[in-house]
């Protein structure tokens, strides 16, 4: 459960950083690029410090947690490289 509340965390980072992004430079391809590659960094450093607080608090082996964050992390980062080849075909 705690995943699925942590991917949907995921969606709303990137609803908030595409919307920043088209209020402070409009709808061009180049801001949709960039503005994906700042969503990819923060999500990737939200990933991390999950990791970090699953292995840390309950005391369980990364070897089991690494995992779901890779899948936490790929799921999330698949859907702006989705948006932003759509900006660049339209």
């Amino acid at each position: 459960m705690h995943t699925l509340k942590v991917m949907f965390g995921g969606f709303l980072l990137l609803a908030v950083c595409l919307l920043l992004g088209r209020w402070i430079g409009g709808a061009a391809a180049t801001v949709v690029a960039t503005t994906i590659k700042c969503f990819l960094l923060l999500w990737l450093v939200a990933t991390l410090v999950n990791m970090w607080v699953g292995v840390s608090k309950p005391a369980t082996p990364s070897r089991m947690k690494a995992p779901i964050a890779l899948l936490v992390f790929a799921v999330r980062r698949s859907l702006p490289f989705v948006i932003w080849w759509r900006s660049f075909t339209s």
